[in-house]
């Protein structure tokens, strides 16, 4: 049996990641496919301002050039090497220097310092953009060369020439090993950059009682292995020294890490503001150490018109008795309006609670009259369709579901009554209607479970619970990366270029208000996250971006919702050669494997449940020494990826015979046990699977199908031509990509 830590991206988020550091590396690969500034971005921009043939045929050139760099990816490193030679010896243009930059960053890797320095000479005049970078590498080759004099030479030469560039840090940091006077002015000047936190490491680990360090890693070092026991002795030896502002970046880390109860206590001791006072409540409430009705009113009675008073009062009416919380819930309409839908929704849940049937019906009736357009009223209305689709008056029901998609369409249940609408409409006997209502699905919601399962009820070949697992989509990965949406010139050339660790350690000093984020950051921040490994927090910044309730930042979310590189994003697509080949010898569906990992351990390889389930696949430790002596596999490692999907995909396998190929329950007892699985068959029988699976018993897994196929139908969407085409056809909210800059 294997344990998950798909249910949720939250509890993923708090799942203890063992030896939690972020690994990184040059990934060349990735880079040779966005080479050429934007790979075709700015080209297409050029391509469409001139229309001479002299001119396109040269354009057609450069497309032929990028499609020779996408393929060298793919080449080991030797052979890469020989390629990237040629395009350096190329005539003098932005696509040489950056096959000459990318050249040496390959040459330093593989230890050829003096065949790297000879590609960098004079590129830092010719290379404006990364020129700090590129003195940075000529430092570095020096040194692998052995001259130290020359590489402290140009260590120098970076500070005087670029003293203001977060690349000085590095040069500082180096320079500490002479000079620790160095080592003090990058963490004055450079606090937030990467080798500064390794410097303060290493001084720390010399004489640990040095509080003001301490404060620095908690401030910027969020990802250190060692970040929480920092916090702990912070809070713990030297409480008295600590400012306000120093409790509030001590609480902002616990709150990241998800450690709630430490948060609310330390955020008790930050600034008091609207956000700080509502998380000493909510932590108090999650941490559950009591206190938190006090809390929260303390909140409400000082900041009035906060918008956090709003979510406070609504939490209080949750935490008291009925009486009190109806008052509650009036001061909630009094004060803020806007949430009134809210409260009146409460209000109906707290009268069913009492059995007092006539008052639940009048507050419902104003809800769904006067708030009508309100998420409030979409998940009342949900709740009735679904009682009239028990009672099988399945008329009603669709009545109910109609609502919804006229009044509601925006609302996180359109995409499911949508669907439902389809299904009892179908039982009507109204196969025109059904087929109406699965089109709509599509189109409007084409990112939802429930659009996979209107696309397979279309007749699409999108794959259904029973046919999925024998599919083999093609698979189209983006030949380029989109730039950044906000960062530095700098920052988005070294992302364009592939190179993920310099963008990740320039962004950790450009990156100011981690605390507050704009949109633009903090979908850079998930962007970065990703290129640098950290799928779990990478996929979590860019997917609670959807939290976002203040009216301009959500319109931003929306727009970026319109773009495709925020969806490749959300499913990104590491291990795929390891994936494909182990899905084709177990004759698996590659895009349902990628999609079971995403849900279980967001690709993270190290990462360990709490249950002991390890991997990307979340094997625990006995289910792995049971298949491998199915396999006959002497040696292996749960961590290691390749090792992990080998076994993952045969358990997978396994789960998919003991149910005759029936994806759904497979992807059910991988979650829940074949033990559960088969009960609930026994108990209820199969009959509709879209019944069956909103029948699961347990709300995980009812959940985890849901998103495991949802992952699935996304990446078929997003990766697969045909699919992708076919949705574009019939759905304008489905990103392509054409026509983006």
């Amino acid at each position: 049996m294997l344990q998950s830590l798909g249910s949720s991206i939250r509890f993923l988020r708090g799942a203890m990641l063992k030896r939690r550091r972020i690994k990184v590396s040059l990934m060349l690969g990735a880079a040779f496919a966005a080479l050429l500034l934007g790979s075709g971005f700015s080209l297409s921009l050029l391509m469409g301002s001139r229309d001479d043939e002299a001119f396109n045929e040269a354009a057609q050139g450069e497309i032929s050039r990028i499609k020779e760099i996408e393929s060298l990816k793919a080449l080991p490193s030797p052979q890469r090497t020989e390629k990237l030679e040629k395009l350096a010896q190329t005539e003098q243009s932005p696509e040489r220097n950056r096959a000459r930059f990318l050249l040496a960053s390959e040459l330093l890797q593989q230890g050829q310092a003096k065949k790297a320095l000879e590609q960098l000479e004079g590129l830092d005049r010719s290379y404006p953009v990364l020129a700090a970078h590129v003195v940075r590498k000529q430092a570095q080759a020096q040194a692998l060369a052995g001259n130290s004099e020359q590489a402290k030479a140009s260590w120098q030469d970076l500070l005087k020439r670029f003293p203001d560039d977060p690349v000085a840090a590095e040069a500082l940091v180096a320079l500490s090993q002479i000079d620790p006077q160095y080592g003090d002015q990058a963490i004055a000047r450079f606090p937030a950059h990467p080798r500064t936190i390794e410097l303060i490491q290493q001084r720390l680990k010399q004489n640990p009682n040095q509080p003001q360090l301490l404060l620095v890693i908690a401030r910027h070092g969020l990802y250190t292995s060692n970040y929480l026991a920092v916090l702990d002795r912070l809070v713990s030896q030297y409480a008295n020294q600590l400012t306000p502002a120093d409790w509030e970046a001590i609480a902002f880390g616990y709150w990241e890490k998800q450690l709630y109860g430490k948060a609310g206590a330390a955020y008790a001791r930050a600034p008091h503001t609207p956000r700080n006072a509502y998380r000493v409540a909510r932590g108090l409430q999650l941490g559950e150490r009591g206190g938190a009705t006090q809390a929260y009113q303390r909140l409400v009675n000082d900041f009035p018109k906060a918008q956090e008073t709003a979510l406070a009062l609504l939490r209080l009416s949750r935490l008291v008795e009925p009486k009190t919380a109806m008052a509650y819930l009036d001061q909630l309409i009094s004060q803020f309006p806007v949430k009134a839908s809210d409260a009146l929704l409460e209000k109906v849940k707290l009268y069913e609670k009492m059995n007092s049937a006539k008052s639940a019906l009048q507050i419902r009736q104003v809800l769904l009259t006067r708030f009508s357009t309100s998420d409030a009223a979409a998940e009342l209305r949900w709740q009735l369709a679904k009682e009239q689709a028990d009672a099988r008056d399945f008329q009603s029901a669709q009545q109910w579901a109609k609502q919804i998609l006229d009044q509601n369409p925006n609302s996180e249940y359109a995409p499911e009554a949508g669907f439902w609408f389809g299904k009892w409409a179908s039982r009507e006997g109204k196969q025109e209607e059904a087929q109406k209502a699965f089109r709509q699905v599509v189109s409007r919601y084409p990112e939802s479970y429930y659009a996979w399962r209107s696309a397979s009820l279309l007749g699409w070949p999108v794959g259904d619970f029973t046919s999925v697992r024998q599919l083999n989509p093609g698979i189209e990965r983006p030949a380029a990366r989109s730039e950044l949406p906000t960062g530095s010139a700098a920052l988005k050339e070294l992302h364009q270029l592939g190179q993920d660790r310099d963008a990740w350690a320039l962004w950790q000093v450009e990156f100011e208000s981690p605390m507050q984020p704009t949109v633009a950051e903090q979908f850079t921040d998930g962007v970065l996250r990703l290129g640098i490994g950290d799928y779990l927090d990478g996929i979590f910044m860019v997917s609670f971006l959807s939290e976002r309730d203040d009216p301009q930042e959500r319109s931003q979310y929306q727009e970026l919702k319109k773009q495709l590189p925020y969806w490749q994003a959300l499913y990104p697509f590491p291990y795929l050669e390891s994936i494909e080949a182990w899905s084709q010898e177990r004759q698996l569906n590659p895009l349902l494997v990628t999609a079971l990992i995403r849900q279980e351990s967001r690709f993270m390889p190290g990462i360990e449940s709490s249950a002991g389930a390890k991997g990307l696949m979340q094997v625990m430790p006995d289910t792995g020494a049971w298949i491998a002596k199915q396999i006959n596999l002497k040696q292996y490692q749960l961590n290691e990826p390749e090792d992990n999907i080998k076994l993952g995909t045969w358990y997978l396998d396994y789960t998919h015979r003991e149910y005759a190929g029936n994806s759904m329950l497979a992807v059910a007892s991988y979650n829940a046990g074949p033990g559960a699985v088969a009960g609930w068959v026994a108990k209820r029988g199969l009959g509709d699977p879209d019944e069956f699976v909103e029948a699961i018993p347990y709300s995980e897994t009812r959940g985890y199908v849901k998103s495991v196929f949802e992952n699935y139908w996304n990446y078929l969407r997003l990766y697969n031509p045909e699919i992708s085409q076919k949705i574009a056809q019939v759905s304008e909210v489905h990103p392509t990509g054409k026509g983006e800059g």
